[in-house]
């Protein structure tokens, strides 16, 4: 039976009480969040062989998934999950990872970081299982209307917030993200391959259109054109990681509480720690609950 997301966690000890309930805000998370998570060490850390151990002793691991019920506060609409064996192999063996563990994460910092704090009303987060290359060329009108839709479930956008789009290249292909600030008519491009949104064009061209035509539904004024921002970031070393980075890059303009994100948020590598066990023990620790009851 699932449990769904409330106030307390149970844990084995006890009752644990889930930060989501804590009114902090994150800004000045970042440093912090970087120095909690360990080195790689090109071995499985303790959290990781854990999670393992649950996943196989579970009926996970003969077929069994498990459903995670997101309400609207997340995507802007109830959305349902199915968490399977492939979903947490993709962890534990290093692949690509797929929609269901991209949105089960965004759940995560969405319940953990964000929920009951001004941060609400600060980043949104669009599905990406509704907006991606291959719906784009299949019926790009539709998915153009489908961020509109997003865009305005919002009361506000007058003032700035971002609106984060993990998005894929379709066919289990490459994940940037797009992040975009309507009130100011900035799309902040991230990327972990050396790339620009010029790779994208049919992806650039339906937000551009997304955003005036939702603009355009508000009565706001298009003082200038829509600017696109390619932010320097952090570059993978393999064909596997973009999605773990995608992650980071949410999790820490989170944590800076930044609406405009500067040119260079990472001023290289270094420092940029990006770790495996981080995504699995985030899954292990605080939805426990809900992977293996």
């Amino acid at each position: 039976m699932l449990k769904k997301a409330g106030k307390d966690i149970p844990t084995k000890s006890g009752t644990k009480t889930n930060p989501k309930s804590q009114k902090e805000v994150s800004g000045q998370m970042l440093d912090k969040a970087s120095k909690e998570i360990p080195t790689t060490s090109g071995t499985k850390s303790q959290i990781m062989m854990r999670l393992e151990k649950m996943v196989e002793d579970s009926d996970i691991m003969h077929g069994a998934i498990r459903s995670v019920d997101m309400d609207e506060g997340v995507f802007g609409i109830a959305h349902s999950e199915l968490i399977a064996k492939e979903d947490m192999q993709q962890l534990f063996e290093h692949e690509e990872l797929g929609i269901a563990v991209i949105h089960t994460y965004i759940w995560y910092m969405y319940d953990t970081l964000m929920r009951g704090t001004e941060l609400c009303n600060r980043f949104n987060f669009i599905a990406a299982s509704r907006i991606n290359t291959t719906f784009i060329t299949k019926n790009p009108t539709s998915v153009m209307n489908e961020l509109v839709d997003r865009f305005m479930v919002v009361g506000d956008n007058t003032t700035p917030n971002l609106y984060f789009l993990p998005f894929n290249s379709g066919n289990g292909g490459h994940w940037v993200l797009v992040a975009m600030d309507l009130s100011r008519l900035m799309v902040y491009y991230l990327d972990s391959l050396p790339c620009d949104w010029s790779k994208y064009p049919s992806m650039k061209k339906t937000v551009d259109a997304a955003i005036l035509k939702f603009r355009s539904k508000k009565n706001y004024r298009n003082r200038k054109d829509i600017t696109w921002v390619r932010v320097q970031c952090p570059q993978q070393n393999n064909s596997i990681d973009c999605g773990f980075f995608v992650f980071r890059f949410m999790r820490d303009i989170i944590a800076l509480n930044r609406i405009d994100i500067p040119k260079m948020v990472w001023n290289n590598n270094l420092g940029f720690i990006l770790i495996l066990s981080d995504i699995s023990s985030n899954l292990l620790l605080n939805h426990e609950y809900v992977l293996f009851s």
